[in-house]
Parts: C-alpha cells; sequence; structure tokens
C-alpha cells in the first residue's frame, strides 16, 4: 500500500516538473525573438551611413582666410547634384594631426634637427589639437596615439630613432587605411619624407594614392633631399655608362626621386593639402609653421550621399560659397568607400 502510494506521488512531481518545464520553454519561445529583431535594426543603421566630409579654405582676393562664415553660406555637389550639408566645423574646432617621420638611414646625421622642427611645430598648433606621432624606416612605430599632452607628444618625438630602409608606402597605408579611418572630425597628415620606398612589402606607389582619396584628410607633404647622402654610399658599376647612383634596390637614384616627386605632390593635390619641396633642413621649421597656420584657417563640410551606389567610383566634389569674389581650396574628388 505505501509502495503503491509512494509511486503516485512521485508520478504526480515528474508531471509537475515537465508541465512547469512546457512552460518556461514556451515562455521562452515567445520573448526570445525580441532581442535579435532590435539588434538588426540597430546594424542595418550602422551599415548605411557614410558621412563624406570636404575640408575648405575660404580666402578673398588678397588671400586672407575669410573667417566667420555660417553653414548656410555653403553649397555642395556631388557629381552635379546639391546635397545637404549634415555636418559642419568652424576653423575653430580641433584637429587629429597625425604626424609621420621618416628616419631611414639617410636621416641620421639631421635626426636632431628634425626633432628641433617638429617640437616646433607641435608648439604652434592649437591646445585642443590631436597628435599623434609614427616614425618610419624598414619598420613602422606608432610613438604616440591621438593626444593633446604636449608632454606625452614631445617625449615621443624625442625617441626617435634612425634605422635602416624606407617602408613609405606601408607607412601610408596603415595610417591613411586603418589608423586615421577610425576618427571622426578634422583631421590632417603631415608627412616628412625623401619619398623613396625602399623596403615596403604590403602597399604600393597606387594602392596608397587610391587609400589616400578615400580618407577625408587633408595631406601635408614635405619632401628633404638625400640625394647626396644616398650617393656617398650605393654605387654599383653600370657598363659603359660607368658608375651610376641607385638605390638599395638597384634603381637609379633620379629615376626613384623623379617618381617620389609625383607620388607627394599627388598625395597633396587630391586631398587639398600642401606639397613642401625642403631644400635643406633650415627651411624646416619655417614650412612647418606655415602648415599650423593653414590648419587652423579650415572649414569642414560633411554630408550623407545621396547617390546611394556602392560602386567605388570616383566622384566629383564642388563646393560653392555665397558670397563674391572668394577663392576656395577643397578636393575636387573622392573614391567613395561605403562603411
Amino acid at each position: 500500500m505505501k509502495l503503491e502510494l509512494n509511486l503516485r506521488l512521485i508520478a504526480l512531481s515528474l508531471g509537475l516538473i515537465i508541465s512547469l518545464g512546457s512552460s518556461i520553454t514556451a515562455i521562452a519561445q515567445v520573448q526570445e525573438p525580441r532581442q535579435p529583431v532590435e539588434n538588426q535594426d540597430v546594424e542595418v543603421i550602422k551599415v548605411s551611413t557614410t558621412l563624406v566630409t570636404v575640408p575648405v579654405s575660404v580666402m578673398d582676393p588678397n588671400g586672407r582666410f575669410i573667417a566667420d562664415l555660417k553653414q548656410d553660406q555653403f553649397h555642395l555637389f556631388e557629381d552635379g547634384v546639391e546635397q545637404r550639408i549634415a555636418f559642419f566645423e568652424n576653423a575653430e574646432q580641433p584637429f587629429t594631426i597625425a604626424l609621420m617621420l621618416d628616419v631611414s638611414d639617410s636621416a641620421k646625421e639631421k635626426l636632431a634637427q628634425i626633432k628641433s622642427a617638429a617640437t616646433a611645430f607641435i608648439g604652434e598648433l592649437k591646445e585642443n589639437d590631436r597628435v599623434m606621432v609614427m616614425s618610419f624606416d624598414k619598420n613602422i612605430t606608432v610613438l604616440c596615439g591621438p593626444t593633446a599632452d604636449r608632454k606625452l607628444v614631445t617625449s615621443a618625438i624625442e625617441r626617435l630613432r634612425a634605422g635602416g630602409g624606407t617602408s613609405l608606402y606601408d607607412a601610408v597605408d596603415l595610417m591613411a587605411a586603418r589608423q586615421l579611418k577610425k576618427i571622426r572630425g578634422r583631421k590632417a597628415i603631415v608627412l616628412f619624407t625623401d619619398g623613396v620606398d625602399t623596403t615596403s612589402n604590403l602597399a604600393t606607389f597606387e594602392s596608397t594614392l587610391r587609400a589616400a582619396e578615400e580618407l577625408d584628410a587633408l595631406i601635408y607633404s614635405i619632401q628633404y633631399n638625400t640625394y647626396n647622402d644616398v650617393a656617398q654610399t650605393q654605387t654599383v658599376p653600370a657598363g659603359e655608362m660607368g658608375n651610376q647612383v641607385v638605390t638599395s634596390r638597384g634603381e637609379p637614384l633620379s629615376v626613384a626621386y623623379k617618381r617620389a616627386g609625383i607620388y607627394l605632390q599627388t598625395l597633396s593635390e587630391n586631398s587639398a593639402g600642401r606639397f613642401y619641396h625642403a631644400a635643406g633642413l633650415n627651411y624646416l621649421k619655417g614650412i612647418f609653421s606655415r602648415i599650423a597656420a593653414e590648419l587652423r584657417e579650415q572649414y569642414s563640410l560633411g554630408y550623407y550621399p545621396s547617390n546611394k551606389s556602392e560602386d567605388k567610383k570616383k566622384r566629383e566634389v564642388r563646393v560653392r560659397v555665397s558670397m563674391p569674389s572668394v577663392a576656395l581650396r577643397y578636393r575636387r574628388s573622392y573614391i567613395y568607400s561605403p562603411r
């Protein structure tokens, strides 16, 4: 009798457990889909928005910067179609500046001057401008990330050390295609190099020019002359032509320098920055000073393209200002890169 009663109690308990488990499962099945649907909606919004930023300088007929312009005075067109300006920053807004310094073996004797000029450049920026420092020879080193702390930046510059090789293309690719793309707001690259690449193995002349066209940043290139420094160490017989100065890859240095000049000028022109040739390092502080002054004279316009095509093709950009007799400088095209 007791055995029969115990068996009935056990069966009843199991029935309750199974029933309760079924109820919990049913509740879970009803409630579970709500969260994934919300996440999917948010993700769609993130993927479908791409802000294109256009830095603009506005000058009067005498070449002086015109300050205090308002957003409604600007008109922006992409491929002839006017775009709604969704983002506007005046010249008072801070910059993020990537200082890229070539410290390859040809810079060994000039390193003290390079450090001094770079430190002076940092001193001319606004207090709330953020700076990151990258050095490159054969290797690429990010000495400090974006920061407004001047002590950290000057300490990074002091840690510069010269080495062998020049991975210029790899350094530009790392900065343009990776580092700066993660940063919002006004930004610029200040690139100091002879422009002759000898050790890059990931990026090329062409791929980095394309990456720069996808980047919404000004690029200021400063080319310094290392021809005589390299000529003292890199000579090989060249048949009946006698000795010829070559790079470490065996390319005639005259050819490498011609390509270097074209490369640096194209980087700057495509981004509405400027190209400078430093005849000597004694000119470097003056060049850095002019770049710092120009960074204080930039508006930034941003828009979401009405053309939603994801083809990575070059698009033409035009900017107009509702004011007579002004000169504008801005990038005239870009390659759309949907995010």
